[in-house]
């Protein structure tokens, strides 16, 4: 870029390289926070040698040179300022100081006759403050993104060698995070967005941009201490115990559905580090389980569910309490009240209106259900035992996939609801 300037003279103090060098690194010192703190040493070196190098350019642009060798060593030192954590405002600034007092040098010099090339170079100036400022701000960008890209990919490898019980003490340091001595390690499961079915959006740049704000709002909540593995569908969380109360997660939960701006659900199992693994397993099958019940959204605990966990798990018993309910596979509207009057706490009235039935309906459905399976769910010894029988069957009978109301896909199992709390079902927050 070449900027040829009419009345050159004017602008002789910004080619006075030796004289205006001095000048402007001590004004920038004095007027710039940040610069106040750095060693003499780095004020007499690296400042004044860049700043040097600035004086250099806008002489050279003045004259209608293109100094691009020099822009590309600014953006090289552009680059070094980004991985030192020097912040672009406090860059910026300095370079808008500079001119300010290169301004103020030209202006002491300026006759009144010579008013219109001042106001024409005044312009001209401005261009090249906007040619080294944008220099400056893409290479900070690109190196700031580098090493973001770097950061993120040693966190990754430190959280997958975690959730694989591997050694971690190397890539902790390498990354800077040091490794707790105690994790809530959280399943989660992000419920699809309605536009990600949008036929006129892209639902993959839907799901990212889900994604991206669950993740800026755990950076927020969390800083960079709160360990992760997320995809669009969910993934794990390992947070501190020390950073964040378990109390406090069901908050952290329900803010991260909030960025999301749709469910989440989450599952939690506390574990020391060693631990890790098989707490994080622990954890997605118990969030398998209560997205298989269909559950509302919530987080989870592990002590909440411990019975319904045992009574999902693999065996004879599991399998004998899901054949309790195989005489009313041919009685699907039996099956749903009985499923709707437990989930509601077995309220008569509320299960009718749910269904749109009348109350005597419900009765005489329970009766049925009674005769059928020899299981009376009017009685407390029957009903925990119907209750159980759902629970084993939404894992013996396998999942499916269906649409839920806000027209997205995902998959349960023939039982529809998480049994109701007072039965000893989960605790939501």
């Amino acid at each position: 870029m070449t900027i040829p300037l009419n009345g050159a003279t004017l602008w002789q103090p910004l080619r006075d390289v030796r004289a205006m060098t001095p000048r402007l690194v001590g004004h920038v010192v004095d007027t710039v926070a940040t610069c106040r703190t750095l060693p003499g040493d780095a004020i007499s070196g690296d400042v004044t040698a860049i700043t040097r190098m600035c004086l250099e350019i806008v002489g050279g642009l003045l004259d209608g040179r293109d100094e691009v060798e020099k822009l590309n060593r600014l953006a090289v030192a552009a680059g070094g300022w980004a991985r030192e954590g020097v912040p672009i405002d406090t860059i910026l600034h300095a370079f808008h100081e500079g001119f300010q007092l290169a301004f103020d040098a030209v202006f002491e010099e300026v006759a009144a006759t010579d008013a219109s090339n001042l106001i024409d170079g005044f312009r001209r100036v401005t261009a090249i403050s906007d040619q080294l400022c944008t220099t400056v701000t893409r290479a900070y960008i690109r190196e700031h993104r580098d090493i973001a890209g770097e950061h993120h990919t040693a966190v990754h490898t430190l959280t997958s060698a975690l959730l694989a019980g591997q050694p971690t003490l190397t890539m902790a340091r390498e990354c800077g995070i040091a490794v707790a001595e105690a994790y809530s390690v959280l399943a989660l499961s992000i419920r699809e967005h309605p536009d990600e079915h949008d036929p006129r959006l892209n639902g993959a740049v839907v799901a990212r941009r889900k994604l991206r704000r669950v993740q800026a709002e755990l950076a927020h909540r969390c800083g960079e201490q709160t360990l992760s593995l997320l995809s669009v569908d969910g993934g794990t969380l390992l947070v501190p115990a020390e950073l964040v109360a378990e109390d406090q997660l069901d908050a952290l939960v329900e803010a991260l559905s909030r960025a999301a701006r749709v469910d989440v659900m989450a599952a939690l199992v506390p574990a020391r580090t060693d631990e890790i693994p098989a707490a994080a397993q622990r954890a997605h099958e118990l969030l398998d389980m209560v997205e298989r019940l269909d559950c509302p959204p919530a987080l989870y605990r592990f002590g909440d569910l411990a019975l319904e966990y045992q009574l999902t798990r693999p065996g004879p018993g599991r399998a004998r309490l899901g054949e309790l309910l195989s005489p009313l596979e041919n009685h699907p509207e039996l099956y749903e009240t009985l499923r709707v009057h437990i989930a509601n706490n077995m309220n008569r009235q509320r299960t009718a209106r749910l269904l749109h039935i009348h109350t005597n309906t419900v009765d005489y459905r329970l009766r049925r259900v009674a005769q059928l399976t020899g299981l009376d769910p009017t009685h407390a010894s029957g009903l925990w035992q119907l209750r159980s029988a759902m629970i084993a069957r939404s894992f013996h009978t396998g999942p499916s996939v269906v649409a839920d109301p806000s027209g997205t896909r995902r998959t349960r199992s023939d039982a529809q609801r998480c049994p109701a709390p007072g039965l000893g079902g989960a605790r939501s927050a």
